[in-house]
Order: C-alpha cells, then sequence, then structure tokens
C-alpha cells in the first residue's frame, strides 16, 4: 500500500498510510470548512450523510430516501448536498435531454470528485478491499466521471457531461458532447 508524505510550508511530515491521511482529510474538512461554511448544525448527523454519500456514488440520487436514512428533512439533505457540492467534495451529474423537458429521468447521479475519500467512507483500507466491495463497480464509474469533470476543469472550460437512462434502467454512464457531436463513455464493470 502505498503512504502519504503530508508537506506542510516546505517540511515534510511523517509519512502517513491512505486510510490514516483520508481520515485526517475528512476530520479537518468536517470540523473547520464545513463550520465555516455553516449550514452544518449536528456535526455528527452530516458525518453520517457523507458517509450514506459515498454508498451511493454513481446511482440516481433521491433526497427523500437519502433524509430519511440520516433523520433529517428533505431541505437538510438538499442544503448538505449544496454544501458538498461548493466545497469540492461531490458533484452532481445530470441526465441527458436533447430537449431538457423530455428528459427519461430527472434525477441526477452523485459523485466524488475523490474517488479514495468515497472508498475510505464506505471503510476500504486496501486494494484487496476494492476488489471484493459490492460496490467496486460504481466507485469505478466514478473514477472515471471524475476524472472527464476534471479533464474539462483543467482545460478552462465547465463540463457540458451528463448520463442515459430510460424507464427500464438501461443507458449510458457518461455523455459528453464536442463540436462533432455526442461520445457516449460506458465504464466496465468488474465481473461478479
Amino acid at each position: 500500500m502505498r503512504t502519504y508524505a503530508i508537506r506542510t510550508f516546505g517540511c515534510q511530515m511523517n509519512e502517513l498510510e491512505p486510510p490514516q491521511a483520508l481520515g485526517d482529510y475528512f476530520d479537518t474538512y468536517v470540523e473547520r470548512d464545513v463550520r465555516r461554511m455553516g449550514g452544518v448544525g449536528n456535526l455528527s448527523s452530516f458525518r453520517r450523510f457523507v458517509a450514506l454519500c459515498a454508498g451511493r456514488v454513481g446511482r440516481l440520487t433521491n433526497l427523500s430516501a437519502l433524509a430519511d436514512d440520516v433523520g433529517v428533512s428533505h431541505t437538510t439533505v438538499r442544503q448538505w448536498l449544496t454544501l458538498l457540492e461548493r466545497s469540492y467534495i461531490a458533484f452532481m451529474l445530470p441526465p441527458y435531454a436533447a430537449d431538457i423537458r423530455k428528459c427519461l429521468v430527472k434525477s441526477p447521479k452523485l459523485y466524488f470528485y475523490d474517488v479514495g475519500l468515497a472508498a475510505y467512507l464506505l471503510g476500504i483500507e486496501s486494494a484487496g478491499q476494492v476488489m471484493t466491495h459490492p460496490l467496486r463497480g460504481e466507485l469505478f464509474e466514478n473514477m472515471v466521471v471524475a476524472e472527464a469533470v476534471k479533464h474539462c476543469h483543467n482545460r478552462g472550460r465547465e463540463p457540458r457531461l451528463s448520463f442515459l437512462r430510460d424507464s427500464r434502467g438501461e443507458g449510458c454512464d457518461l455523455f459528453y458532447e464536442t463540436e462533432r457531436g455526442i461520445n457516449a463513455v460506458e465504464p466496465s464493470r468488474a465481473p461478479p
């Protein structure tokens, strides 16, 4: 397993194992950044919320179900999702629709910018765990979609990415528009 060297003001600190580095990062995010941004009264409920979001990567976002699982209101979940988006922890991928009024699926899909953080929040601490985890396919999809979003941002472009899903659940995980048309990407899923 790879370790991370944490550098602060040019000085190298002790090398950290990924679970410790990600845990420290998440603790700092919750205790410092979330408090500063406001809108979170109960930090333990917010922590549970973020972990439940990690368990929903690559899936349609159902605010009511998420609110029920966390034990907060639908409005609170919407505010907390906005907080995750504003702080670049998570993002929503909209469904594709040539005509927005005729969109087959209206709910966006939830992804994390850092798939390592999502894996950490799911309790994954090693590569071996990823290979047998029931969400390994969704984590791989998260990685592909997040890299596409980052690619757009790094080129100074607003991501014009989406996914397609029909009423039977069939579709494609990533659509992106170019001057030549629409391209589709379907990340291969890990075998069961």
